[in-house]
């Protein structure tokens, strides 16, 4: 039998509940407006239902058809009693003759007449006061952020704790904005930089809709760069690198020292460097041999832009050595978007070739072009990335051997 029974009406309620329908339909259309006034539980929180499911609402209803109404008549009877006592259902009737007992009626639609009466339906009504009294505290401290809750509005019931806390950080940086300090100096009762921290994903969509648009560096996205994004001070990258040449003068002790300094710092460096290796295995980094006028550079995968800002090694050569592998030519190609001169060390197919016996796989190939590496590059990563020498071939940079290294330097110092 495919009547609808009360388990499926309960069923589409719970449904518009889940979409988030019901909640949404407690803030006006424009999201800005104050509630009005229209219950949502007998002692709770009354807030406002100016659109979202509109009410009454009717529901889907399957019946019997013609036939089964005489001849499966108990069953009828039994289904409408089912429906009959569902307390917050309105049915509307149409009449038909039984051949027997006359005139009957059968519901032919079925209504929910008010918000209350869905939620009592499905045990929500307890929620949606939360939800109510989330409103009423947005409405009174940031009323712009009500067209949030409108589109999520089953994320903000989860926020039933936190929206106080949220709602004063919003506040702070509405009235210091871009405020040039680290979110540790932020001095808000009850809030520490953890607590910004953690719901940066929040925040940002918050901040996005109050701030003014001079507030937002919107070119800053994800939860990295969040600080940057909203003008706080970030953690400062630092650029890790190690001198090869005793003779240059770089700071007292160790005659090769292994330096790390921020970006702006590296960039600001007044050194006689002639030659920079870029490696991106740490080992290989500190085993790197001595070279006249050099440093070695402890690579940064993917991401150059701290060392874009250091324009004295556009009039260096430099040497990047990565892993023989997709994602090894890919960091390369973008590289070269900041440098285009750069060359690659030790990732050519003779270094491939003679290291068959450690080669290993590669996990997860990028597959799209690079048009920036030269032609034999280019033709060693599209056997690499169409799999024609081995199926997701790779050989690590530390694999290689330190003899193959110090031939391949010392061919190049001749140079």
């Amino acid at each position: 039998m495919s009547w609808t029974t009360a388990s499926d009406l309960k069923a589409q309620v719970r449904r518009l509940w889940e979409r988030g329908d019901l909640l949404r339909s407690m803030i006006a259309d424009d999201a800005s407006a104050a509630p009005s006034a229209v219950a949502v539980g007998r002692d709770e929180t009354k807030v406002g239902l100016r659109s979202g499911c509109t009410f009454p609402l009717r529901l889907v209803l399957r019946g019997p058809a013609s036939a089964e109404l005489t001849e499966r008549f108990q069953a009828v009877r039994e289904w409408i009693a089912e429906l009959a006592a569902v307390a917050q259902i309105r049915l509307e009737w149409r009449e038909f003759n039984h051949r027997v007992l006359g005139v009957q009626r059968v519901p032919q639609a079925v209504w929910i007449d008010d918000l209350d009466s869905a939620l009592e339906m499905i045990g929500k009504r307890g929620d949606a006061a939360r939800f109510g009294r989330l409103l009423t505290l947005v409405d009174s401290r940031q009323p712009a952020l009500l067209a949030w809750f409108r589109r999520r509005p089953l994320q903000a019931l989860e926020l039933n704790v936190e929206c106080e806390r949220l709602l004063s950080v919003v506040g702070w940086i509405v009235r210091h904005p871009r405020p040039g300090i680290y979110l540790r100096q932020v001095d808000i009762a009850g809030v520490h930089s953890k607590f910004i921290e953690n719901w940066r994903g929040v925040l940002t969509e918050w901040l996005d809709l109050v701030l003014l648009p001079e507030a937002v560096a919107t070119e800053k996205s994800g939860g990295a760069q969040f600080a940057a994004r909203y003008g706080f001070l970030d953690k400062p990258v630092r650029i890790r690198f190690r001198v090869l040449d005793a003779r240059l003068p770089m700071l007292p002790g160790p005659a090769l020292p292994d330096i790390a300094v921020d970006a702006v710092s590296f960039a600001a460096l007044a050194v006689p460097i002639r030659q920079v290796f870029i490696t991106e295995n740490e080992t290989n980094f500190l085993a790197f041999p001595p070279l006249a006028d050099t440093i070695v550079i402890f690579g940064a995968g993917y991401g150059w832009d701290a060392l874009s800002k250091a324009a004295w090694l556009s009039r260096c050569s430099i040497h990047y050595w990565g892993d023989i592998d997709t994602h090894g030519f890919a960091i390369l190609d973008q590289l070269r978007s900041r440098f285009d001169h750069v060359e690659s060390f030790l990732m050519d197919r003779a270094t491939l070739m003679a290291h068959e016996a450690q080669w290993g796989e590669e996990h997860d190939q990028v597959l799209r072009d690079m048009p920036r590496l030269n032609d034999a590059e280019q033709a060693l990563f599209n056997d690499l990335r169409d799999n024609r020498l081995r199926k997701k071939l790779r050989l690590e940079q530390e694999r290689i051997g330190f003899h193959w290294v110090e031939a391949a330097l010392a061919t190049i110092a001749r140079q």
